[in-house]
């Protein structure tokens, strides 16, 4: 499977170049894999992460990108190339909105990738460790689908722990990889203490008006 091997190209190039090959009203999902090239899936799921990123948003694409990432990684999970359906691969999206995302997140992406290189290979060289990194990738896009979009950070934190593994994975940097554990690990702990303080706050509610 060679989908998921180290790649020369940088999220940065593969952004700059999806940008100006971005044409028409709409863009599909489909039309983007192509842009991209099956050699760069991890840059496709790095480059999905871009919309949550940013405090805008595009209609769908929540949805639609957060499939994509896990069906990714269940693809470097299996070393398979990953099945996509129809609905999610062909459903429109707004290429104007799309390229303005794509354009604030390449300077994020630019100066994150002045810092990375190849080192601790241990966290992203064999097929046991990949598989590893697949599931953490699968967890990230899970955590990307809650429905917490207006709580702070509810994207944010995932979106970064993949773009992360996926940066980390595709340079071999395990640092960066490292860097993802740490920020999925956040993110968990932090939708469980929204979870708490939202339960706190409903008993606290429930206490006072039945007082």
């Amino acid at each position: 499977m060679t989908a998921f091997n180290e790649t020369t190209e940088t999220l940065r190039h593969a952004l700059k170049r999806t940008i100006d090959t971005i044409r028409g009203e709409h863009v599909t999902l489909q039309e983007l894999v192509a842009m991209i090239g099956e050699q760069g899936l991890l840059l496709l799921c790095a480059l999905l992460t871009i919309p949550f990123l940013l405090p805008v948003s595009i209609p769908g694409v929540s949805t639609v990108f957060g499939i994509a990432i896990i069906l990714i990684s269940v693809g470097i999970i299996t070393n398979r190339a990953p099945w996509l359906p129809e609905k999610i691969m062909k459903r429109p999206i707004d290429a104007e909105k799309l390229k303005d995302i794509l354009k604030r997140g390449a300077k994020i992406v630019a100066k994150i990738e002045t810092v990375i290189k190849p080192r601790m290979r241990a966290l992203t060289d064999g097929s046991l460790i990949s598989r590893f990194n697949g599931f953490a990738i699968m967890a990230g896009g899970i955590l990307l689908l809650f429905p917490l979009g207006l709580v702070p950070f509810s994207n944010t934190l995932p979106a970064f722990a993949v773009l992360f593994l996926c940066l980390g994975i595709s340079q071999r940097d395990g640092l960066f990889v490292l860097f993802g554990y740490l920020t999925l690990i956040a993110t968990v702990i932090y939708f469980i203490a929204l979870g708490y303080g939202a339960f706190a706050a409903g008993r606290g509610l429930a206490d006072f008006l039945g007082s």
